[in-house]
């Protein structure tokens, strides 16, 4: 019976920990991970090294970005952020501001 005393606060501890560190990080992870599986051609993406670019082509693991006109990069898939929505954003303020 004492050994559950003891054990006890640990476990509680380390559901605390689970509840507010390690299910949200794999909740986070898992969406990251879905992103990079519906990338498609046309996207705008932004990269760990915070280049801002439009996917060009697809193969794989390797993606080719334009950053310019004329100025491809290849990259790994796992070396894509996020989707670029600062674009979309400001459109709808546009739209937003036209309507008013």
């Amino acid at each position: 019976m004492q050994y559950i005393y003891a054990v006890l606060p640990w476990v509680l501890i380390f559901g605390v920990f689970w509840f507010f560190l390690i299910r949200p990080q794999r909740k986070q992870q898992k969406e990251h991970d879905d992103m990079l599986d519906n990338l498609k051609v046309g996207d705008k993406i932004v990269t760990i090294g915070g280049l801002k670019a439009k996917i060009v082509k697809i193969k794989e693991d390797n993606i080719r970005l334009r950053v310019s006109s004329n100025v491809d990069v290849d990259v790994v898939q796992k070396a894509i952020a996020r989707l670029d929505k600062s674009e979309e954003v400001e459109e709808e303020e546009v739209e937003k501001e036209n309507k008013e």
